[in-house]
């Protein structure tokens, strides 16, 4: 797994900081290319604290002291990622809010990288390579991610399945048996009914893979889970960087699918490709 990148480290702790380490924090995210070329003094002087306050906060984001903590800083900032605004503001126009969403879903899209466990990755993958039917629960917003997946693994030559109805996927996952992979796409985590389904699926005797947020009660009930956490309001706001995630995430576990089967699978995904060429106009020079 990729170490965690520093300022998404000190934006996820922002909560968590005293007053004085608030300050510090609070102008660091403001401008990390300044932060770096700043002196502890000028620093210092910008968050209105003292300077050993300003290298407790280093040392409290494992720095041996100011000069470690630039150099750890620069190299997060090479990284390309960075903490920005992704709040949408009622007055902000077009300029403003279109960077802002494509800022804001590259800045998670990066922080999940970061922070992906690449080892339950893996786990996945083998419980996808190993099962003898898949189906991809999701509703809402989910439900749309569920279909992509759908999509994108029939071509494994497995039954596979989506489905958006609640009433559908308590009857299939009450019919699951061992083989079966129930895999459920939430955001939350917290809808009840995706919740229950998943339980009976387990009780079942299916696997049950849960994409959705660390500690909610759906992955409490999955047999695997892959955590993403996503800061995005789906209580007040629709769904849309968790979305992109998590199509995003269902590619890498495609591609992890695909590498498994080795090349000899490869002329069973051209036979699928070429399959749509009748379809297309010619590409124009």
């Amino acid at each position: 797994m990729h170490s965690q990148n520093l300022i998404n480290i000190i934006s996820d702790q922002l909560p968590n900081l005293n007053k004085s380490e608030s300050k510090v924090a609070r102008v660091i995210l403001a401008d990390p290319d300044s932060a770096t070329r700043s002196s502890i003094a000028t620093l210092a002087k910008a968050a209105a604290v003292s300077e050993p306050s300003v290298n407790r906060f280093c040392k409290r984001f494992d720095a041996a002291g100011f000069p470690d903590f630039k150099l750890k800083l620069a190299k997060a900032l090479v990284s390309g990622v960075r903490f920005v605004n992704r709040n949408v503001d009622p007055d902000d126009d077009v300029s403003s809010y279109t960077p802002k969403i494509f800022d804001g879903t590259i800045n998670n899209l990066a922080m999940v990288r970061d922070k992906i466990s690449h080892s339950r990755v893996n786990q996945v993958v083998d419980k996808l390579i190993q099962a003898k039917r898949i189906y991809f629960f999701g509703v809402g917003a989910s439900g749309s991610v569920a279909r992509d997946a759908e999509n994108k693994f029939f071509r494994f030559n497995l039954p596979v399945s989506f489905h958006d109805d609640v009433l559908m996927q308590r009857m299939l996952a009450s019919t699951g048996s061992t083989g079966d992979v129930f895999f459920f796409i939430s955001h939350t985590g917290r809808t009840k009914e995706v919740v229950e389904i998943a339980e009976i699926a387990r009780a079942s005797g299916s696997t049950v893979i849960g994409l959705t947020a660390p500690d909610s009660p759906l992955a409490q009930v999955s047999s695997v889970t892959l955590d993403v956490e996503v800061p995005e309001n789906t209580d007040e706001y629709m769904p849309m960087t968790s979305r992109i995630v998590h199509l995003v995430i269902l590619d890498v576990l495609a591609t992890g699918v695909t590498l498994r089967r080795g090349p000899d699978f490869l002329p069973h995904l051209e036979k699928i490709k070429n399959s749509l060429k009748p379809t297309r106009y010619p590409r124009t020079s």
